[in-house]
């Protein structure tokens, strides 16, 4: 899915393998192998491409169909893009009501007291 997309959004773009090469700062061999399979790219390329083409990891991935998740939902979409807070935010649905509860409240106290 991944190879597709790219080769999608770069002919979209009008762009070629060089230029977005440049742009990742990756040679264009390497960019080629993302579009061929042959290579996956690492996190931190795989955000430069989302972020350049304006779509999720999750769309590059073929994770999701929707290109995007509306701007004022941006924080959101780097919330859950975070590998750091993953574990978290998949554990999170599975708490107890209670624990849910005293989340919120410490949230509230946190709020208030302007710490967030």
């Amino acid at each position: 899915m991944l190879e597709s997309r790219l080769i999608y959004l770069r002919k979209k773009k009008g762009r070629t393998q060089e230029e977005i090469a440049k742009i990742l700062g990756i040679t264009r061999p390497a960019y080629t192998a993302y579009e061929t399979g042959k290579r996956n790219p690492d996190y931190e390329t795989l955000e430069k491409i989302a972020n350049y083409y304006e779509v999720s990891v999750d769309y590059l991935l073929g994770r999701t169909d929707i290109p995007s998740l509306p701007q004022m939902e941006e924080g959101f979409q780097s919330f859950i893009n975070d590998p750091s807070l993953e574990k978290w935010y998949k554990e999170l649905p599975k708490s107890k009501e209670e624990d849910l509860r005293k989340l919120r409240k410490m949230w509230e106290i946190l709020k208030d007291n302007g710490e967030v």
